[in-house]
């Protein structure tokens, strides 16, 4: 047996949060033996910690009397108290449990048992706070993220390495995004226990001009909201049309200062929806706990924008066209890199859409869909009057649909690739008339920019001299072309439901697919709770 371990063993009776009484002379090379071969078995029933036990023979680290023991504890057992803080589980961490095992703790076996399930809670903790508590595609299919988990072990390794508390400060993400939800996840907390922001307005439509007592209704909600001044003014004036346009703003409505009925029904919502929406946010935050790339493109699907960041910063914004709420068209959530974009490309049209969409029109009009053309499997122009459409299923139809670079084209002038098996990527459209839509879900997935030009001569910037020149001498040509990005680019197609505007003020947008409902219940079911201040 490793030497080193027998003072260690012979020093836990005198550790100040177990029980154990027997007297260190007393601790036989047999109950060494029985500490390690229990060690052994309990920490196998979580990997990660089996193999560190492995690795270092067994010895203990939290179970002794040594002050390197002690801060251990102590900063595991201060760490778990602010689990709430995060929005973490506290109950599966089962503190409480802990401490009375440990209080409890009679023999070498005993012992033994309380230092595998102190690592195992400090593992478990430690991946819930960096990575998050749920993997996201089991809530929600179509959230595709990878989340960058890592071994186990490796918690254990670093924590006996680092000063304790120092080690915990490392996990939760290191960003402003999670700084801004955990101030308001606090000031939300404290406003519920002071009665949050009062009474809802009566539905209906409101607009300058009127007044009475559902006006004063929306008076007292914007003034609780911090959106307006205290005011005894019954009237829908000046002021209040300026606080209800604040408020559209943060809240991704048309700013157009009347209060119609998506207005009043986003002002409604309670407070403790509010929370839910922060604490689902720092759930994402941490799925996404990962270096993002010093330039990378962010496109947030439930604000319908797409962004390049560079060093932290917002270089370049346009308003999207993301995937309708139905079926299969909804946009998946994931992350990847941009490799290349194409000028004057050809739409190559998903199965899913030739089989779902375009044979049932076949079948009842061989002229339908002419703006495409018709090919067998080797490429070449098929002659709709030969075949007969009627005889294929969606399963059998041979052939593949393509429509040529054109301004017409359903992909516009230019797409940006970043090949994935999602088949999901940014590009032009030619129907400009959707993003002055406030609520912009109506492809089959890709997401659709507003402003492609701009957004390619920001990503070639980088490698132009004159990005616009270059790329508008590739668009005169007509021909179909592919312009490798010389850095590839990190792409993050998230959904945020509640995020921080460029002033880390936190702000809100609809649940459009049902996505962030489902991840609250999903961390409701394992124990996570709002917590009010008082509590």
């Amino acid at each position: 047996m490793p030497k080193p371990l027998i003072p260690a063993i012979r020093s836990l009776c005198a550790a100040a949060a177990l029980a154990v009484c027997l007297a260190p002379a007393s601790v036989s090379a047999q109950q060494v033996t029985a500490f390690q071969q229990v060690l052994a078995a309990a920490s196998a029933e979580e990997d990660g910690v089996g193999a560190f036990y492995r690795s270092n023979g067994y010895q203990p680290i939290w179970t002794g009397s040594a002050e390197s023991d002690r801060a251990r504890r102590a900063a595991l057992f201060d760490a778990l108290a602010r689990a709430p803080l995060h929005g973490l589980p506290a109950g599966r961490y089962d503190t409480i449990g802990l401490k009375a095992r440990m209080g409890a703790a009679r023999t070498m076996a005993d012992i033994a048992r309380v230092e595998a399930e102190l690592s195992a809670v400090l593992v478990e903790y430690a991946a819930n706070l960096e990575f998050g508590v749920l993997e996201p595609g089991r809530v929600d299919s179509e959230i595709k993220r990878v989340v960058p988990y890592r071994d186990r072990m490796t918690y254990l390794t670093q924590f006996v390495q680092m000063d304790p508390a120092a080690f915990f400060r490392t996990l939760a993400p290191d960003t402003p995004e999670y700084r801004a939800l955990m101030k308001q996840k606090l000031i939300y907390e404290q406003q519920i226990d002071a009665g949050g922001w009062g009474a809802t307005v009566p539905s209906g439509k409101l607009e300058p001009g009127q007044s009475g007592t559902a006006v004063v209704a929306l008076r007292d909600r914007l003034v609780r909201m911090g959106y307006l001044d205290r005011s005894l003014s019954r009237d829908y004036d000046a002021r209040m049309k300026a606080a209800v346009q604040q408020f559209q703003a943060a809240h991704g409505l048309t700013e157009d200062g009347v209060a119609g009925g998506d207005t009043i029904r986003e002002i409604n919502v309670s407070m403790e929806d509010r929370l839910q929406s922060v604490v689902v946010a720092m759930e994402r935050e941490r799925w996404t706990n990962m270096p993002r790339g010093q330039r990378h493109i962010w496109v947030n699907l439930t604000d319908f924008t797409a962004k390049v960041i560079d060093d932290g910063k917002l270089t370049f914004v346009t308003r999207s066209v993301i995937g309708a709420n139905s079926g299969d068209r909804r946009s998946p959530e994931f992350s990847d890199e941009m490799e290349h974009m194409v000028i004057n490309p050809s739409w190559y049209v998903p199965r899913s859409i030739i089989t779902k969409e375009y044979l049932p029109a076949l079948q009842r009009n061989p002229n339908a869909v002419r703006h495409l053309e018709i090919t067998d499997s080797r490429g070449r122009k098929v002659n709709r009057g030969a075949v007969n459409f009627a005889a294929y299923s969606a399963r059998s139809f041979p052939f593949s649909m393509r429509q040529p670079p054109s301004k017409s084209n359903a992909l516009g002038l230019v797409k940006f690739m970043f090949p994935n098996k999602y088949n999901i990527y940014l590009h032009d459209t030619p129907q400009k008339a959707l993003f002055d839509r406030e609520v912009r879900a109506f492809s089959h997935g890709c997401i659709r920019l507003a402003q492609p030009f701009d957004f390619a001569y920001t990503l070639l910037a980088r490698q132009e001299a004159d990005p616009e020149g270059a790329f508008h001498a590739i668009l005169d040509t007509g021909r179909e072309t592919k312009v490798v990005l010389e850095q590839k680019i990190p792409v993050h197609i998230v959904y945020r439901t509640a995020f921080a505007n460029d002033r880390g003020v936190i702000e809100y947008r609809r649940d459009m697919y049902g996505r962030d409902g489902r991840i609250w219940d999903a961390l409701a079911a394992q124990g996570v709770v709002l917590q009010a201040q008082g509590s």
